[in-house]
């Protein structure tokens, strides 16, 4: 019945969220923070110009942001190390930070895939076991690689390697996973459907993977073993330029929804909002044939406001939603604001 509460009222998709009363940017970085790096042998400002794209998870009473922070490394976008940091809130807007990162390159079995770019953009969901599984990017700089970590605790983390690995597509480009969970018990859990965990994937245009256990996953192809596109760009629409997964999607009665983000293109995009702008979108996919639309909004749901949403690194504005928590009967939608923040908008409890 919650979720059902929490649908927007004689539709399918999640909602509406409403930033009303809350001051945003709720977490930005700290200048001051230092680690002690093992790749560098030596310390470094972790999260020194950058907190943005944060995984979310509700875990007893608490909210937990698992934030990707840039350090002082390097310059422009893709140019500095990331690393990923651990908040945790008691209202689910205003945090505190644990003082060093809880994954980060290490002379480990990541090496290969994320020095000396670091591990980006993390998404988590919790298994039916009640462990948490994190997909990322692993960046090199030269190729991008979708990765997966597991942990007991949300602090202790333990890399798995590349998602694809163990499939024909592992040395090529891939990124931001989103895997399909329901709600049990009030909390969302990854979800087997047909025998089967399902995850979003990709950008520009949406792929799909399947895995056994969440650890090892197998993308979907089409005809001509082509990677399966599920999801693509629209001309004059929000999403015109590109689409990437959002947060873990959710299972309901109507079937699997996915929130995603879009860039508008600079040419022949959405004339509401400006060229390279990010906004955030809604799909519902077909519960037994997951590759397959159902429906999808005509618009963007949330989009860059002024402030931080627009003056951060990324200077056309963005609202990059990565992390969907159920928390006190409420969605807590977070999201990076301009590459630089995290913002949060929140939808439930009127």
């Amino acid at each position: 019945m919650l979720i059902l509460a929490l649908l927007q009222l004689g539709a399918w998709s999640l909602g509406p969220f409403s930033r009303n009363g809350i001051i945003n940017p709720i977490l930005g970085p700290n200048p001051k923070s230092s680690f002690p790096c093992p790749m560098r042998k030596a310390p470094v400002l972790w999260e020194h110009d950058h907190v943005f794209n944060p995984a979310a998870i509700a875990r007893n009473g608490k909210v937990y942001l698992l934030y990707r922070a840039e350090d002082n490394n390097g310059s422009g976008i893709g140019g500095h190390t990331s690393r990923i940091g651990l908040a945790f809130s008691d209202d689910g807007i205003h945090f505190d930070k644990r003082k060093v990162p809880v994954l980060f390159p290490a002379k480990d079995v990541g090496k290969p895939y994320e020095w000396p770019g670091g591990c980006e953009d993390p998404r988590v969901v919790q298994s039916p076991n009640g462990d948490y599984v994190m997909t990322y990017t692993g960046w090199n700089r030269k190729v991008a690689h979708l990765c997966v970590a597991t942990s007991k605790d949300l602090i202790h983390w333990t890399k798995r390697g590349p998602a694809f690995a163990k499939a024909t597509f592992a040395a090529m480009w891939s990124k931001s996973g989103s895997i399909v969970t329901k709600i049990d018990h009030g909390r969302p859990i990854a979800a087997k459907i047909d025998g089967k965990y399902w995850m979003y994937w990709g950008e520009r245009t949406l792929n799909l993977a399947s895995s056994p256990n969440l650890i090892d996953w197998t993308p979907t192809f089409g005809p001509g073993q082509n990677l399966l596109g599920v999801l693509t760009t629209r001309p004059g629409k929000f999403d015109s330029g590109l689409v990437e997964p959002g947060p873990p999607a959710l299972l309901t009665k109507q079937g699997i929804v996915l929130i995603y983000n879009g860039m508008n293109a600079d040419k022949d995009g959405d004339k509401t909002v400006g060229p390279g702008t990010y906004a955030a979108g809604q799909v519902l996919f077909d519960t037994h044939h997951p590759d397959r639309i159902l429906k999808r909004c005509e618009t963007y749901f949330l989009k860059p406001e002024g402030g931080t949403e627009r003056t951060g690194q990324y200077r056309a504005g963005t609202v990059f939603t990565e992390g969907l928590a159920l928390f006190k009967g409420k969605w807590f939608l977070y999201y990076g604001a301009a590459d630089s923040y995290v913002g949060v908008a929140v939808a439930g409890g009127h």
